[in-house]
C-alpha cells in the first residue's frame, strides 16, 4: 500500500470491505462477543416479528408501522456498530494485503551437507537449514547471517527504500523473509519454521486475527454488561407496573427505551477503539505483538533508554587533543593518527581527519610497516605495533594506566585531571600511550540529539521517569544525563544492570519500557512491561520483545508511549461521552413516557418533546446516528497533549462530559421537531 494511502482515514477498498463486514458480523455467533450490541440485535429481531405480527404479544395493530420504524433504526444501530469495527479491521487488512504480496513462494538455494546446492520452494525450508542468497534474490525466511556482507532492501516490510547492511556476527545479522538482497551475497541459517516467520506474524497481527482484549478493555466490557443487565431488569419490570396502573406501553417502546438506556454508544465503539490503537502503532512502522503491549505503553511510569543511538547520535568524533605536561601536542597528534590509520570505526576515522587538519602528514603508506591491534571488550584498547617493536595504543583511562604500569611506566600527574575535564564536558577520553609512556588524551565528543530535552520534559509532565543506561564512566554519564534532561542514569552499565533497574522499578509497582537490539538486551526486553526491539537487531531480541520497530529507530519508544497514552485517553473520552449521552437521554425519554401515567411529570420534560412516541423515536434515532459520528474519533484517536493527570481529567470532563450532555439535548430536540409531524400523520 502506498504511503499516501496509508495515511488516509478510509479508502474506497476499505469502505467496500467494511460495508460487507458490517452485514457478515450480524451473525449471532459473532454478535454475542459484544453483549451490549447483542441485546440490541435481539431487540431488533423482536420488533421485526412485531412488525409482521403486531398483536402477537397482545399489542395493538395500530403500532405496526411504528414497530417497523423502530426495527429499521435498531438494525441501523447494529449495522453502524459493526461498521465501526469493520473500518478498524479493514485498515489492518489493507496493510496485510500489501505484506502478503511479499510473501510469495520463492525458490531457496539450500546448501546440502556435501557442499552442493539444491533449489527448493521456500515453504519447504525447515529450521536450521542453511541457504545461500545472491544479489537480486529474495530471502526465503527469517534467519541469521552466518557468512557474508550484503545490502538488503527491506522496503517490503519497513516502507523505506534505502537498503541496509546485514553481516554475520554482531547485532546486525538478523534478516527477515520477504526482503531482497541487492548486492553481494549472504549465507543464512533459517531460524523460523514454515508459517511462523516474522512476516507471517505481522500479517496475522495487522489483520486482527490474534487480537485479544486487554485487561482494561475486559474490565470496561464487564461494566457495560452489568449496566445492560441493570437496565434490562428495570425495563422488564416497567410493563407489569404500567399494566397495574392501566397504561398501555407497546413492546416496541419498551425495547426502544432499553436500547437508549443501555450504553450502546461505547459498546458499539469499544472494539473499534482497541483495533484502531494497534493500527496506529502499525502505521507508525511498529509491530505490536498484542493489544496488551499497546495499552501497557499508555500506563508506562519508567522508561529505560540506551544513551548511544537513542539519546546521542552514537558516532563519537574526535574534537581535540590534550597532551600531558612535558609532551608536545604535535607528538600526541602524530601518534594518535598513527594508532588510527587502520581503525575503520567513526572514532578512528575522525581522529585521522582531525589530526590532518592540525598538520599531521602521516598517511596510509606507512600501514605496511605496522600491525593493527583491534579493540576488544577485554583489553578496552586498540592501536598498532611497529616493526621496530614500538607499541602505540589508545584506549580507556583505567586500561591504559594498567598497560603503562605493566611496562614499567609512570602515570603523569595531570592525566587524571585531563580525563576528568573531558568527562565533565560530556565527552569520552581516549588515553594515548607509546610503549610505557602516556602522551595525553583524545577528546571524543558525543552529541545529544536535538529536541530530546523538550521531549523528556513532556514525559516528565505526565509522570514518566526516564533513566539513561550507558557504558561511560559516572562523570561522562552525569554530564550527558544533565544535557539531555533525563531523570537518572546508570553508568558503566552491564546487561544485568538493566534487568536490576527494571525489577527495582517494577517492585515499586511501576510499569517499565525499554528498547534494545542485541542478544544481550533480550533478558531485559523480556523483563520489561514494554520491550521495543529493533528490526535490525538479533532474532533473540525480537523474540523477547513485545514490540518490533521496523525502522530500527531507538527514539521511537517515546512516540510509542504517546500512542499508548492516546489509546487510553480515547477510550476514556468516548466512555465519558457515552455515559453523558445516556444521562441526557434519560432526561429526554423518561419524563415524556411517564407523563402518560403521572401528568405531573410534565414539569421534568425540560426539552418539551412533542409526545412519548416522538421522544422515544427521536432518542433512538440519535442513538443510532451518534455511533458513525464518533467513528473518526475512534479511528484517529483523541489528540494527546502531555499534562498532569488532574488537568487531563478536568479537560476530559469539560470537553467530552459536558459535550456528551449538550449534544444529545440539541440533537434529540431537532430530530423530535422533524419526527413529531410525521408521527402525527400516521396517527401516533
Amino acid at each position: 500500500m502506498a504511503k499516501n494511502e496509508r495515511t488516509k482515514f478510509i479508502t474506497k477498498d476499505i469502505l467496500k470491505s467494511s460495508i460487507i463486514g458490517s452485514f457478515q458480523k450480524l451473525d449471532p455467533r459473532y454478535m454475542i462477543k459484544n453483549p451490549v450490541m447483542f441485546v440490541v440485535e435481539i431487540g431488533f429481531v423482536i420488533t421485526l416479528v412485531l412488525t409482521f405480527f403486531p398483536t402477537l404479544f397482545g399489542g395493538d395493530a395500530k403500532y405496526q408501522l411504528y414497530n417497523g420504524i423502530v426495527t429499521l433504526i435498531l438494525f441501523i444501530t447494529v449495522l453502524f456498530a459493526n461498521f465501526a469495527e469493520s473500518v478498524a479491521e479493514g485498515r489492518g487488512k489493507a496493510q496485510a494485503a500489501s505484506l502478503k504480496k511479499t510473501k510469495q513462494d520463492t525458490k531457496a538455494r539450500l546448501l546440502l551437507a556435501n557442499g552442493q546446492e539444491k533449489m527448493i520452494n521456500a515453504s519447504e525450508l525447515k529450521k536450521d537449514d542453511i541457504v545461500l542468497v545472491n544479489a537480486g534474490e529474495v530471502i526465503p525466511n527469517d534467519g541469521e547471517v552466518i557468512e557474508g556482507v550484503a545490502s538488503v532492501d527491506e522496503s517490503a516490510i519497513t516502507g523505506e527504500s534505502a537498503p541496509v547492511t546485514r553481516e554475520s556476527g554482531g547485532d546486525f545479522s538478523s534478516v527477515t523473509g520477504g526482503t531482497t538482497v541487492v548486492s553481494d551475497w549472504l549465507k543464512i541459517k533459517i531460524v523460523a519454521e514454515p508459517g511462523k516467520s516474522f512476516l507471517d506474524k505481522m500479517i496475522s497481527l495487522v489483520e486482527g486475527a490474534e487480537r485479544q482484549k486487554t485487561p482494561n478493555e475486559i474490565a470496561l466490557n464487564t461494566l457495560l454488561i452489568v449496566l445492560t443487565l441493570i437496565f434490562l431488569i428495570v425495563v422488564v419490570t416497567l410493563h407489569p407496573f404500567a399494566s397495574y396502573l392501566g397504561v398501555e406501553i407497546p413492546i416496541s417502546w419498551t425495547i426502544a427505551l432499553m436500547v437508549c438506556l443501555i450504553p450502546t454508544t461505547i459498546g458499539g465503539l469499544l472494539s473499534a477503539i482497541g483495533i484502531a490503537g494497534m493500527d496506529r502503532v502499525t502505521r507508525f512502522n511498529v509491530i505490536a505483538m498484542s493489544g496488551k503491549a499497546v495499552e501497557a505503553c499508555g500506563d508506562v511510569d519508567t522508561m529505560i533508554l540506551d544513551k548511544t543511538g537513542t539519546i546521542t547520535y552514537g558516532n563519537r568524533l574526535a574534537a581535540e587533543f590534550y597532551p600531558v605536561k612535558g609532551v608536545e601536542k604535535k607528538d600526541l597528534v602524530d601518534y594518535s593518527v598513527m594508532s588510527s590509520l587502520m581503525d575503520t570505526t567513526p572514532e578512528g576515522k575522525s581522529t585521522v581527519d582531525l589530526g590532518r587538519q592540525m598538520g599531521c602528514a602521516l598517511d596510509e603508506s606507512i600501514c605496511s610497516q605496522m600491525e593493527f591491534v583491534e579493540f576488544t571488550a577485554q583489553s578496552k584498547m586498540s592501536g598498532v605495533n611497529l616493526k621496530d617493536g614500538t607499541m602505540v595504543r589508545k584506549g580507556a583511562f583505567e586500561a591504559m594506566k594498567t598497560f603503562a604500569r605493566e611496562l614499567g611506566g609512570v602515570i603523569p600527574e595531570d592525566l587524571e585531571g585531563i580525563v576528568t575535564e573531558v568527562s565533565n564536558l560530556g565527552g569520552t577520553p581516549l588515553v594515548v600511550c607509546v610503549n610505557n609512556k602516556i602522551l595525553g588524551v583524545i577528546y571524543l565528543k558525543d552529541t545529544v540529539k536535538p529536541g530530546l530535552v523538550e521531549r523528556f520534559e513532556r514525559l516528565r509532565e505526565i509522570g514518566i521517569k526516564t533513566i539513561m543506561c550507558t557504558g561511560d564512566n559516572p562523570l561522562t554519564a552525569a554530564t550527558i544525563a544533565k544535557e539531555a534532561g533525563v531523570d537518572g542514569f546508570i553508568a558503566e552499565c552491564k546487561p544485568e544492570d538493566k534487568i536490576d533497574a527494571i525489577k527495582k522499578e517494577q517492585a515499586e509497582g511501576k510499569l517499565v519500557a525499554m528498547t534494545g537490539d542485541g542478544t544481550n538486551d533480550a533478558p531485559a526486553l523480556a523483563q520489561a512491561d514494554v520491550g521495543l526491539a529493533m528490526n535490525s537487531g538479533t532474532q533473540a531480541a525480537k523474540e523477547a520483545a513485545n514490540m518490533v520497530d521496523l525502522d530500527s529507530d531507538p527514539t521511537k519508544i517515546l512516540e510509542v508511549v504517546e500512542i499508548g497514552k492516546q489509546l487510553l485517553i480515547t477510550r476514556g473520552s468516548l466512555t465519558t461521552f457515552s455515559i453523558a449521552n445516556d444521562i441526557a437521554k434519560y432526561f429526554a425519554i423518561i419524563p415524556a413516557m411517564f407523563t402518560m401515567v403521572l401528568p405531573q411529570m410534565q414539569i421534568l420534560n425540560i426539552m418539551h418533546l412533542a409526545t412519548p412516541a416522538s421522544a422515544i423515536l427521536s432518542a433512538l434515532i440519535f442513538n443510532a446516528l451518534i455511533i458513525p459520528g464518533l467513528i473518526p474519533i475512534a479511528m484517529k484517536g483523541v489528540k494527546y497533549k502531555p499534562m498532569k493527570a488532574e488537568r487531563l481529567l478536568l479537560r476530559n470532563m469539560g470537553i467530552y462530559g459536558l459535550g456528551g450532555i449538550v449534544v444529545p439535548f440539541v440533537g434529540i430536540k431537532i430530530i423530535d421537531l422533524l419526527v413529531a409531524p410525521l408521527l402525527a400523520l400516521i396517527g401516533m
